[in-house]
C-alpha cells in the first residue's frame, strides 16, 4: 500500500506546489485544477504498473496522459480583444502532468526539480519578461508615418505630384503613397495627399519637404501630421 501511497502523495505535494502559484494569479487553472492533473497522471501511472508487462507500458501510459492534458490545455485558452490568453497556464498544466507522470514511476528527485524549475519559470522568468517588454526599444529600430497634405490649384496637380516624388529622392524618406481628391467647394483646388514613413530623428526632414512645397505659387496650403510610432517588424 505505501508503495503506491508515496507517489500520489509526492503528487499531491508537487501540485499543491504549482497550483498556488496559479491561484494566487487568479488564473483559470488554479490550485484544485493543477493539482487534479497531477494526481491523475501519477494514478494512471501507477495503473500501468500494476497492471502492465514493465517500462513500455508505463511509456505508452504516459503518453496517453500528455495528449489527454492536451485537451484540457486548450480549454484554457482563450482569445479576448484579439488577444491570446492561457497559454502560459496551458503549458504549465501540460508541465504538471509531466511531474505526475514522474512521481506515478516513483521518480522523486525529478519530480521534485521540475516543480521547482515549473515555479521558477512562472515566477522569476515572469519578471524579466515584464521587464525586457516594459524596456524602449533601440532607435534605431523605430519607424514613424507622416501624413502630408498639399492643397493646390487643380492646374498645378501634376507639379505638386512631382515635386512631391523629388523629394524622397532628396531625403531619407520612404514614400508609401500619394492620392488626390478634389476640395468639396468651387474654389477648383485639388488637395493631395503624402504618406511618408522615415526615423523619427528625420522629422525636420519633413518639415523641410513642406517648407519646400509652400513656396510653390500655386499652392495654397501645406500641413503635415505624425502618425504612431512603430518598432520596425523582424
Amino acid at each position: 500500500m505505501l508503495n503506491y501511497l508515496l507517489p500520489l502523495l509526492a503528487a499531491l505535494a508537487c501540485g499543491i506546489g504549482i497550483g498556488l502559484e496559479r491561484q494566487m494569479r487568479q488564473r483559470t487553472a488554479g490550485l484544485r485544477t493543477i493539482t487534479l492533473v497531477t494526481c491523475g497522471a501519477c494514478l494512471f501511472v501507477l495503473l500501468g504498473a500494476m497492471t502492465g508487462n514493465g517500462t513500455t507500458t508505463l511509456t505508452q501510459i504516459a503518453a496517453y496522459v500528455v495528449s489527454g492534458v492536451g485537451f484540457l490545455g486548450g480549454g484554457v485558452i482563450m482569445r479576448e480583444q484579439g488577444a491570446i490568453q492561457g497559454i502560459n497556464t496551458a503549458a504549465t498544466l501540460w508541465c504538471s502532468a509531466a511531474v505526475g507522470v514522474l512521481c506515478g514511476a516513483g521518480h522523486y528527485g525529478p519530480a521534485l526539480a521540475g516543480t521547482a524549475v515549473i515555479l521558477f519559470i512562472n515566477t522569476v522568468l515572469r519578471e524579466v519578461g515584464r521587464a525586457i517588454n516594459t524596456a524602449p526599444v533601440a532607435s534605431a529600430d523605430l519607424l514613424r508615418k507622416y501624413v502630408l497634405t498639399v492643397v493646390c490649384r487643380e492646374q498645378d496637380e501634376v507639379n505638386v505630384r512631382a515635386l512631391i516624388t523629388n523629394s524622397m529622392v532628396s531625403a531619407p524618406l520612404s514614400f508609401q503613397g500619394l492620392s488626390s481628391r478634389d476640395m468639396n467647394d468651387e474654389s477648383n483646388r485639388v488637395e493631395v495627399i503624402a504618406t511618408l514613413e522615415t526615423h523619427p530623428r528625420y522629422q525636420s526632414k519633413v518639415e523641410a519637404v513642406a517648407s519646400r512645397l509652400s513656396m510653390d505659387k500655386g499652392v495654397s496650403s501645406v500641413s503635415w501630421a505624425g502618425l504612431d510610432t512603430v518598432a520596425v517588424p523582424d
